[in-house]
């Protein structure tokens, strides 16, 4: 793939078209991931009308007045829920130019205690605009079809490499901590390219992304270069994070990307979901077959980034310290220094 220019695209429908079918879809997951990291995932099953809903509710809440958003602002919750005002969030210590808003799986807070991990923290409600009643539903049911997509990769990457299909069940399937960011780019490019996201490796297992139609910005570092990565109609741009990567000892690539801010007097709306497994969850190492293992590159190295930690928790909490110190200082004062 040393000529690639643009994503490959795998349709996942192949693997209910019958077990050769199956079997292809999985070789060609596997191989992708493994030299690429990314790519456009068709035949989901989505149907339009759910993705048309997801980004005209994602739409409005952008078009509320400020004083609507800034009530759910992220610096009301202890778990770094809400929104995120234009400068709000840094990538690579620089300020990342969108406004957003996160929303997570609704649960209980989890009390703090004796031997009970700081991760921990991250566990508890959303906060939802009053204004927009609708939103939760949509939200929820397009989190429960992608998380759904999500385990289906996860099964078919795991059998791809010699592993039982349920290798990851046990750390997805209770408690599983998936995450919705519901992002827009106002342009800041005059022509000259603005940061709208840092360069960086997602830190999670999975992440499929949605951003409307006819809208570019996302590119994907690939033998040294930038391959763009435009929007293509009826697909998920799906790449991997860098706790697959450490389950396959770098067999799996977690690959650099970034976004450019879109031009002045233009926006783009983006929704990446991030399928993360339960915040006490440690990723299965993947007895892979040997030919694979042979192939492993070991962890990428990228020294604005600390080293990847066993527990997804420990990593989730790091880097949400890290990229809103504002909700830090007013929450989580006592683990700045720690962290």
């Amino acid at each position: 793939m040393s000529s690639l220019t643009t994503l490959p695209v795998l349709d996942l429908s192949r693997l209910g078209a019958g077990p050769e079918a199956a079997s292809q879809f999985r070789d060609d997951l596997r191989n992708v991931m493994h030299e690429v990291g990314f790519f456009y995932l068709a035949g989901h099953g989505i149907p339009q009308e759910m993705t048309d809903a997801i980004l005209d509710i994602s739409r409005r809440f952008f078009d509320l007045p400020d004083e609507l958003k800034l009530a759910v602002e992220n610096v009301h919750s202890p778990q770094f829920r809400g929104y995120t005002r234009v400068g709000g969030e840094l990538t690579d210590g620089a300020i990342d130019w969108r406004e957003q808003i996160d929303i997570g799986v609704e649960r209980d807070t989890v009390a703090a205690g004796p031997g009970v991990a700081d991760y921990w923290r991250l566990e508890g409600p959303n906060l939802w605009p009053d204004a927009l009643p609708e939103m939760r539903e949509t939200v929820t049911e397009w989190t429960e079809r992608l998380s759904a997509i999500s385990l289906s990769l996860l099964r078919a990457l795991a059998v791809s490499l010699g592993a039982p299909e349920d290798t990851f069940d046990a750390a997805f399937a209770a408690q599983a901590f998936p995450l919705l960011k519901i992002v827009r780019y106002p342009g800041e490019s005059d022509p000259d390219p603005k940061q709208g996201v840092g360069s960086h490796r997602d830190g999670g297992v999975l992440t499929l992304l949605l951003v409307e139609p006819g809208k570019g910005g996302l590119q994907v570092e690939y033998e040294g270069k930038w391959i763009d990565a435009p929007q293509v109609p009826g697909t998920f741009v799906v790449n991997i994070g860098e706790m697959l990567e450490l389950a396959t000892n770098g067999y799996l690539k977690a690959t650099l990307h970034r976004v450019i801010s879109p031009l002045r007097g233009t926006e783009r709306i983006s929704l990446p979901f991030f399928y993360n497994p339960a915040l006490d969850a440690t990723m299965p190492q993947l007895a892979v077959d040997p030919t694979f293992q042979a192939k492993a590159r070991g962890l990428s190295v990228d020294p604005t980034n600390s080293p990847i930690l066993e527990t997804y928790g420990d990593n989730a909490l790091r880097y949400r310290l890290r990229a809103h110190p504002n909700v830090a200082e007013v929450h989580h004062a006592d683990l700045i220094q720690v962290h």
